[in-house]
This record gives structure tokens, C-alpha cells and sequence, in this order.
């Protein structure tokens, strides 16, 4: 029986050599209780029912699979999207914080904290605190909390305390880190709902499996649209990498599409960065030779981050998926030639997969009369203002 690329990584946590689980000794009792938690709700049938349930009622699934007419005649390839930017709060980021939220009530947990860089994970724990009656705080980088401006009136709207970090670059690593300080302190009644496939185990297991929906539904989706086959190429942005891991888990195993994943140009870990620890896991990182973490930059705050999940960084020495990356004026195109041939702005980080697709429709990595599906993973509300501005600087 052959052995699943994207399945259960044991109680190490590990895939291959990347994960596991580097936390303060204070930490480990609560990561142990977690897996525990999700492990016996993920077995459990009423905690699917419930989940499930609340993502199409109250999340809006399935989301569905949109053909880009205009564009692919353009590129010469057949594109489609997977309309994540449809669902509730605007991004995939519902579909793991309802699962964190009702796996944090079930462990008797009220309070709820997150981290968040472009805001979208933030806003999404918000509305899962209203939804589930839980006190909230979204640790949030200074940097972000200025070219999200909006989001974090979303959040204060929808009842949680955002707390800025001036800290470091003051954007998500750092985030992360206040967030991790805090659930050290306050571990007895809260839970940390950490937004992407990164951190100690269970959480890249744990998110990716909450994520699942999006591959398998996309999957199934374009069977009917394909007449029973598989996108030639599956195409998602990562930087902690959760809608990629999100989309591939749907593919890696029960299709050959090739899969990719496309990283900022100046945070791209897959591509010059080093293996080595951060935020309780391991990984591959952009870090000096003397293990100093470098600052990550992109155009986009939800992908300004310097390292990647650790499954990623196995699914690409197992030679699984592909790890690009976008400069931000190849994301600026991306983002105005979307907007202008298909009517739908996608989100910053969304953009980055689409600038992939326009650079290398045509070539071997992407032949002309293929079929991509993109993970359009949030929308671009969030992001016009910042663009505008860019534009018109």
C-alpha cells in the first residue's frame, strides 16, 4: 500500500525532516492536549457534522470554480479559479478558524487569540469569536496595521482588541511571536487559533487538514467541468502557505496535476532560504549562515513572511510541488489584468499565483492549451486602497 504524501505525520509531527514541535517547556502540555483534542474530534462524526454544516450555512461552501474565458484566450491556456475569495469574511481563512473554534469550545476554551499580517486571518477569528460568544485579541504588526487599515476596523466591528506589535520588522513574524508570548501566560482558557500551516505540531497537520475542503471539492469540481479529468497544473500563493496546502491536499496523492506554489520574490524561503527553527517548527527560512532570521518584503502583508510550513518545504525535496516566486510588479500586473478581463480583484497574495500563470503561460512549465487551476484564495477589497496608491505614486 503505498504511503500518503499529505497524510497524518504521527505524534512527531514530522514530515520527512521538517515539523515537529520546538516550544518552551511550559508550551508542550498544551500542544499535547491539542492534538489530543483534534485528533478525537477529527474522528469523530457530530464534530464533521457541525463543522461541515456551519461552512455551507454559514461560510458559504462550496465555493465554486470559475472559467476565465478572456484571460485564457489572452494566455493561450485554460484558467480557472477556485472562488475562494467568495466565502464568508472574503478568503479561505473561514474555513480553519471555524474548525479552531469549534475545537477550542470543545476543549472548554473562551478566549481566542490569533495572529495576522494582511488581516484576513484576523478577521476571520473575529467572526468565529462572534459566532461562538468568545473573547478575542489579533496580535498584528505596525506595518500591517497601517496598509490594512481596513481590516482592522473590521475586527474592532466585529468585537476583538487588536493589539499592534512594534517589535522586529513589526509585521507577521513578529506578530507571531507576541501571540505565542501571550498563550504562554494565558494557556488554562485560551486558545491559539494560528492561521497558516506553520508553528509547532499539530498546527501545519491540524490547518491543513481544515483546509482540506478546498482541494477536495476543487477536485471533484473539475472532473465534471473537465469531463472526468484533472487541471494539467495546480497553482496557489504561499507564504505560511495554508490555501496551498489547502488546494494540493485534494491532488497530491489522488491526481498527477502538477502542483505549485508561488512565494514573494522577497520572501521566498523555498528558493534562498536555509533549514532551521522557527516558531516552533522546522523549516526551511530565510536566515543568515549564522542563523539569524532575515526580513522578508512583499508587496503583500499576508505573505510577508520569512520562512514557509514545513510540509511545503518536504512536499518540495520529495519533488511534489514547485516553489516560484512574483516579484511585486509582476503582482501589480496580475492584479490590474485580472480586474480588467475577468471583473474579479483578487487579493495581493492571491495575485502572486496569477502573475505565475501570465509569466509562464506557453512555456514548458505551463504548455500552451493546458489546463491551471488557481486557488483564488481571498479578495481584493482589502487591498484597492494600498494599490492606488502604489499607482499612482
Amino acid at each position: 500500500m503505498a504511503v500518503e504524501i499529505m497524510g497524518d505525520p504521527g505524534p512527531s509531527g514530522r514530515f520527512g525532516q521538517y515539523g515537529g514541535r520546538f516550544v518552551p517547556e511550559s508550551l508542550v502540555p498544551a500542544c499535547m492536549e491539542l492534538e489530543g483534542a483534534f485528533r478525537e474530534a477529527w474522528a469523530d462524526p457530530d464534530f464533521h457534522t457541525e463543522f461541515e454544516g456551519i461552512l455551507h450555512h454559514y461560510g458559504g461552501r462550496p465555493t465554486p470554480v470559475t472559467e476565465c474565458a478572456r484571460l485564457s484566450a489572452e494566455l493561450g491556456v485554460r484558467v480557472l479559479l477556485k472562488r475562494e475569495d467568495l466565502a464568508h469574511t472574503g478568503s479561505h481563512k473561514i474555513n480553519n478558524v471555524v474548525g479552531q473554534g469549534l475545537l477550542a469550545r470543545r476543549m472548554g476554551k473562551s478566549r481566542l487569540i490569533a495572529e495576522t499580517g494582511a488581516g484576513q486571518h484576523g478577521v476571520a477569528t473575529a467572526t468565529a469569536a462572534a459566532l461562538f460568544g468568545m473573547e478575542c485579541v489579533v496580535y498584528m504588526g505596525e506595518v500591517d496595521t497601517r496598509r490594512q487599515e481596513l481590516n482592522v476596523f473590521r475586527m474592532e466591528l466585529l468585537g476583538a482588541t487588536v493589539r499592534p506589535v512594534s517589535s522586529g520588522s513589526r509585521t507577521l513574524k513578529d506578530a507571531v511571536n507576541e501571540a505565542l508570548r501571550d498563550w504562554v501566560a494565558s494557556v488554562g482558557d485560551t486558545h491559539y487559533c494560528l492561521g497558516s500551516v506553520m508553528g509547532p505540531h499539530p498546527y501545519p497537520w491540524m490547518v491543513r487538514e481544515f483546509q482540506r475542503v478546498i482541494g477536495e471539492e476543487s477536485r471533484e469540481q473539475c472532473r465534471r467541468l473537465l469531463d472526468g479529468a484533472d487541471p494539467d497544473t495546480v497553482v496557489a500563493c504561499a507564504g505560511g502557505g495554508s490555501n496551498a496546502a489547502g488546494i494540493f491536499a485534494g491532488f497530491a496523492d489522488a491526481t498527477a496535476s502538477s502542483l505549485v506554489a508561488v512565494e514573494a520574490a522577497g520572501g521566498a524561503a523555498m528558493t534562498t532560504g536555509i533549514t532551521g527553527v522557527l516558531h516552533g517548527m522546522r523549516s526551511a527560512l530565510m536566515q543568515s549562515e549564522e542563523g539569524q532570521i532575515l526580513e522578508a518584503h512583499s508587496i503583500s502583508a499576508g505573505l510577508d513572511y520569512p520562512g514557509i510550513g514545513p510540509e511545503h518545504a518536504h512536499l518540495g525535496e520529495l519533488g511534489r510541488a514547485r516553489y516560484e516566486s512574483a516579484t511585486d510588479q509582476q503582482v501589480l500586473e496580475a492584479f490590474q489584468r485580472l480586474a480588467r478581463t475577468e471583473g474579479i480583484i483578487p487579493a495581493l497574495e492571491s495575485a502572486h499565483a496569477i502573475a505565475w500563470v501570465v509569466a509562464n503561460a506557453g512555456s514548458d512549465a505551463l504548455p500552451g492549451g493546458s489546463t491551471v487551476l488557481v486557488n483564488l484564495s481571498g479578495r481584493g477589497d482589502k487591498d484597492v486602497a494600498q494599490v492606488r496608491d502604489v499607482l499612482r505614486s
